[in-house]
């Protein structure tokens, strides 16, 4: 297993082993909610697999989504948007949830 290493400051990691997941500049809005707590929308994760496909009944709505689990320790660190019912949720189809809860700071 190949994990990928993130360039650049302000990169989010796995508060559990420090395996990078995202950055912070492809945050797309802070203003989420995930099962801990805060979360943010993001476009993309990095060294995370995917779980089984799932419909989940979200503050916004009824979506189809997979957890996001960290390749390295198997921490679920959020979930990726796979479909939306309602059409004005569909933009977060394709990106990702985060939580903060789930997420360490690294090189700030």
């Amino acid at each position: 297993m190949s994990l990928v290493q993130l360039e650049g400051p302000r990169i989010y990691s796995c508060s559990k082993c420090r395996t990078h997941v995202a950055h912070y500049d492809d945050i797309v809005s802070k203003c989420f909610h995930g099962r801990s707590g805060r979360a943010y929308l993001v476009n993309q994760a990095v060294n995370v697999k995917l779980g089984p496909k799932e419909d989940r009944v979200l503050l916004t709505g009824l979506h189809t989504v997979c957890d996001a689990i960290c390749q390295n320790c198997g921490l679920v660190v959020g979930w990726k948007y796979e479909a939306a019912n309602n059409p004005s949720q569909r933009y977060k189809v394709g990106k990702f949830i985060v939580e903060k809860a789930k997420l360490h700071k690294e090189a700030w």
